[in-house]
């Protein structure tokens, strides 16, 4: 049941970057959704769904190669050199 839920968790950032893609490519195109009043506004709206979501799921996939100890030396914590 956890797997599921971790699933569904996940699934949330790939529908938002979607969905941007689709404001995106509806401002390419000239077609104008109802929410937003102008096409640069649509197409900002969209750059920002996909970042943020393309964000989440880099960060989502960072953290868990780090956890595995699969990532560079350099990006793993050295508890001798602290600050």
């Amino acid at each position: 049941m956890g797997r599921i839920i971790a699933l569904f968790i996940v699934l949330i950032p790939i529908v938002g970057a979607g969905y941007g893609i689709k404001l995106m490519r509806d401002a390419f195109f000239l077609v104008e959704l109802f929410p937003y009043p102008t096409l640069w506004v649509q197409f900002i709206a969209g750059l920002l769904f996909f970042l943020i979501g393309l964000g989440l799921m880099a960060g989502f996939i960072f953290h868990r190669d780090k956890k595995r100890g699969k990532v560079s030396e350099t990006f793993l914590k050295n508890n001798d050199q602290q600050l």
